[in-house]
């Protein structure tokens, strides 16, 4: 991917993951949005982290507007706002891609609950509509692992039925120091979802900080 032809704007840019997603991706030269409905803490929020890391790469908008100025999208909100979100953005979205990280949690967050149509991905894919590529990645990896410069050993699922977009979003999590597998159709986004659940559940259960997944091959 061309970093200097690419703007990513980070839908739900102010949370723990869009922060940390936005920190990384300008450490390796893309332009980055952090969206918000607030414009006022978008630009908070994109100061401090151009701060942090020595940076001008990052900049703050409200939702609609960054998802006019980007070239690709991720949306990094709360499954309470994931439609919400996406009305907003709907229009904006012709003709691009956006990464769908969604967990749709609800009530007691270790028992898997998925929605009536499968996944939050597959939502996002059906209201948006066939011009616009949704790909889901990234669920099952820790906001803190990501913002971290500490060698992450858990690997990532993406979904899509797009697959130049699968390789291309492959691309960005490579540049966030994540291996990731090609795990087929959208609807497999459900596989990727349901297991935040189960690896939440791990955790509590064995006391872990941040368990992940890795595919092997015998």
């Amino acid at each position: 991917m061309n970093k200097e032809k690419t703007t990513i704007a980070i839908l739900g840019g102010t949370g723990a993951l869009g922060s940390a997603l936005a920190k990384k991706w300008a450490q390796n030269g893309y332009t980055v949005i952090v969206g918000s409905r607030k414009k006022e803490k978008a630009e908070t929020t994109a100061i401090e982290l151009n701060k942090e890391i020595g940076s001008e790469l990052i900049k703050g908008l409200d939702l609609i507007e960054a998802s006019k100025n980007c070239n690709l999208a991720v949306m990094a909100v709360p499954y309470s706002s994931h439609q919400m979100t996406l009305d907003a953005v709907k229009n904006n979205l012709i003709g691009k891609i956006i990464i769908d990280t969604t967990v749709p949690l609800q009530g007691n967050v270790t028992k898997v609950s998925l929605p009536e149509k499968g996944s939050a991905a597959l939502e996002a894919q059906i209201f948006l509509g066939d011009k616009v590529k949704v790909v889901s990645a990234l669920q099952n990896i820790g906001s803190h692992l990501i913002g971290s410069d500490k060698n992450i050993d858990a690997e990532v699922l993406v979904t899509g039925n797009d697959r130049e977009a699968v390789q291309l979003v492959r691309e960005l999590i490579n540049d966030l120091g994540l291996t990731s597998w090609d795990a087929g159709c959208i609807e497999n986004s459900a596989a990727a979802e349901a297991l935040t659940s189960i690896l939440i559940f791990i955790n509590k259960r064995h006391k872990l900080k941040s368990s992940g997944i890795k595919i092997t091959s015998h």
